[in-house]
């Protein structure tokens, strides 16, 4: 059998799935308080100083907690490119666990 990802076992796969943990709990921790600030900024009514404050406020928060440093990964490999969501996996672990049967409800179609 070829070896389709040969980085699958690698220290940097297992870093980057890491880092992306930990955004994830930071974005979790963070959420809230990111949309009650920016509720803050955008709403016009609010005096000028208080909407700063907020501004302020909003760029001490640490930038991995934004929604924007997310990127999906597979839970495998931890390969950021092709993923399908609804499994979590990459194109290529997808492929080889729905040969192998290791995904219930998944077979190669034919027709």
């Amino acid at each position: 059998m070829r070896i389709l990802f040969p980085l699958k076992n690698s220290k940097f796969m297992t870093n980057s799935i890491e880092k992306d943990k930990k955004r994830r709990l930071l974005y979790a921790k963070y959420e809230m308080k990111r949309l009650v600030l920016k509720s803050i900024i955008r709403d016009l009514s609010l005096s000028k100083n208080l909407r700063f404050q907020s501004v302020n406020e909003l760029n001490k928060i640490t930038r991995n907690s934004s929604l924007g440093r997310l990127n999906n990964r597979c839970a495998q490999t931890g390969r950021s490119k092709g993923n399908y969501r609804m499994f979590k996996l990459s194109r290529i672990t997808f492929r080889e666990l729905a040969l192998k049967g290791l995904l219930p409800g998944v077979t190669k179609s034919s027709w």
